[in-house]
Order: C-alpha cells, then sequence, then structure tokens
C-alpha cells in the first residue's frame, strides 16, 4: 500500500460510523488506547514503512497509547522502533518459538510467551484497533500468522487498519 492510499485508507475509516463510535468511545473513557500490531517476517519497501509510520504517530491519543505487538523479526521489530520513537508503551507478547523472536526491549515486563496463534489471539483481544502489515495487503493469504490475526480481529469487531 502506497503512503497516499494509507492515508486516504484511515480518513475512510475515521467516516466509518462503527470505527468512528468505537474510537470515541476509547476517547471518551479517558482510559489508555490500546493498538495491536501484526506483520509479516518479511521486510517491506520503504513507502509502507513511511505508512506504518504515519499511522502510528496518528493513532496514537494524548495521554496513555500502548502498543501490543508480538516481537518476531521483521515488521514486529519495526513498529517497535517506531512506536517507541512516539512514546507508546510497549506490550509485549512473545512467542513460545524462539527461533523468529527479535527480543525487543521494553520498560514493561514481557506476557508469558505461548504457541503463535494463541498470542496473535491476545493481541486482538488486548486492542482497541488492529494495525496489519500483510507481506501483501492486497492478497489475503490463508496460511499466514498476519491473515490470521486480521480475520480474528474482524470477527471481534476490532476496527483493522493494513498498511
Amino acid at each position: 500500500m502506497k503512503f497516499s492510499e494509507a492515508v486516504e485508507h484511515v480518513e475512510a475509516l475515521r467516516m466509518q460510523r462503527p470505527i468512528a463510535r468505537n474510537i470515541a468511545d476509547v476517547v471518551r473513557r479517558e482510559e489508555a488506547i490500546h493498538i495491536g500490531f501484526t506483520g509479516t517476517r518479511r521486510y517491506v519497501d520503504q513507502e509502507r514503512i513511511n505508512a506504518l509510520s504515519w499511522l502510528i504517530v496518528n493513532l496514537r491519543l494524548p495521554g496513555a497509547s500502548i502498543f501490543h505487538h508480538g516481537d518476531c523479526v521483521g515488521m514486529d521489530e519495526i513498529a517497535h522502533g517506531l512506536a517507541v520513537g512516539t512514546l507508546y508503551s510497549i506490550d509485549i507478547h512473545p512467542p513460545e518459538d524462539s527461533s523468529q523472536r527479535a527480543f525487543c526491549h521494553t520498560s514493561m515486563p514481557a506476557r508469558r510467551a505461548k504457541p503463535y496463534l494463541k498470542r496473535n489471539r491476545d493481541i486482538v483481544d488486548a486492542s482497541d484497533i488492529l494495525v496489519a502489515v500483510p507481506a501483501d495487503p492486497r492478497k489475503e493469504e490463508l496460511r499466514s500468522g498476519t491473515w490470521s490475526t486480521v480475520r480474528y480481529a474482524r470477527k471481534r469487531g476490532v476496527p483493522v487498519v493494513l498498511a
């Protein structure tokens, strides 16, 4: 997704009443907003990283904002760095299989390690909105952890933004 498409996508999301109401409810609660993240282990082009950066900056609300991710190499690492630079508190949901783990650092203790799919569902369950960076945002894949997480979020009614 190009940067301009990401901007248009977020603007379109803001116009949809259910999603706007969901985010507005979070703001009214005067609680932290929880942003979930899922992404490919492959690195994406700079334009998509710029779109992700824009999303992370623009989804952060004044006050407490918590960024949840799965601590894997690839886009989790990049999103972690962007969220830290934007002053989010980071909540890491590590995988049991440490072979693909990024071991990102945060001031909050990491949660207990879990199998990939369970950990991904925990991220969604803890989130008010999910940002996803699949390998190909235009082609949903059945055997993809990122797309499985997106499908679960949609099923649960958690707004999803693809970058």
